[in-house]
């Protein structure tokens, strides 16, 4: 399947150049008797143009805090966020609200208005951008309910969805803008596994067709494993270690974490070559 230029993202940076930098980044936040908790602690991360880099972590890791700090919803106590060569951290507000439109986010609760239509919901960024006029809003909406295959629910509402037909309405109006970055907070954890494995392949069909570059938080390791090319484990707010998942033994894992992903990894290619040959046999 071809993508029409009218759904990729513009002025990407070319493929394999670093998209996202977050340097030395730190976030803290006030604790209710005093003190402060340090959530994310001087992090710094690249990722590459046409990655699905995963951020992994045991709840209250820090993870989710740090996907926040990439579109600035959570701004840094200290550091810098550079997307797409703009630094988030050195704009102002009207210039910022500009730069996130090239970053799109999907929630772990989907985050739908109940009271809109799948249209509407997936028209509502262009809308209060004021950019785009009604043919244009038109287009694009279409565009993006065909690719995530729900072009025939643009008249329906949220609370007639399947969980998993949520997150496709999400995705799509993440897509809205062409962003070049897509980011994913814990987008399956609310969803059973064959939905969970139906919208991972959605994922993979917006990164390798769309060229958007993708960030997901999980602690699940089958979704990691399924859709990442690169891992960042999160310990206590730090980046813990970072690897490729093709890797295989030439890099030691540190954590334990790391050590399960590995095991995980190799038992999904003996699986994936088992069936191959199965298949060849027939």
């Amino acid at each position: 399947m071809t993508i029409p230029s009218k759904l990729r993202p513009q002025g990407a940076t070319p493929r394999g150049k670093a998209l996202i930098r977050i340097g030395a980044a730190s976030k803290s936040f006030a604790l209710p008797k005093g003190g402060r908790f340090d959530a994310v602690r001087n992090v710094t991360l690249e990722v590459n143009e046409g990655d699905i880099f995963g951020l992994m972590g045991k709840s209250g890791a820090g993870k989710s805090t740090l996907l926040r700090l990439f579109n600035l919803l959570e701004r840094p106590d200290s550091g810098s966020i550079t997307i797409d060569g703009q630094e988030l951290t050195a704009l102002g507000k009207k210039a910022l609200r500009d730069a996130r439109q090239n970053i799109g986010m999907i929630f772990q609760q989907f985050n739908l208005l109940q009271n809109a239509s799948v249209f509407d919901n997936v028209a509502f960024p262009l809308r209060i951008h004021g950019s785009h006029d009604k043919a244009q809003i038109e287009e694009r909406v279409r565009a993006c309910l065909d690719l995530v295959e729900l072009g025939d629910k643009a008249d329906t509402y949220p609370a007639q969805l399947s969980g998993g037909q949520k997150q496709r309405v999400a995705i799509a109006r993440a897509l809205a803008s062409k962003p070049a970055v897509l980011l994913c907070d814990e987008p399956t954890s609310a969803l059973d596994a064959e939905t969970t494995r139906s919208l991972l392949q959605t994922l993979k069909d917006v990164n390798q067709r769309l060229g958007v570059t993708i960030v997901i938080v999980s602690h699940e390791l089958d979704v990691l494993g399924a859709i990442c090319n690169r891992v960042a484990v999160i310990e206590d707010g730090a980046v813990a270690e970072e690897f490729a998942l093709n890797d295989g033994d030439e890099t030691p894992r540190k954590t334990a974490l790391g050590r399960e992903l590995l095991q995980y990894a190799r038992a999904a290619n003996a699986s994936a070559t088992s069936a191959a040959k199965e298949a060849a046999h027939v």
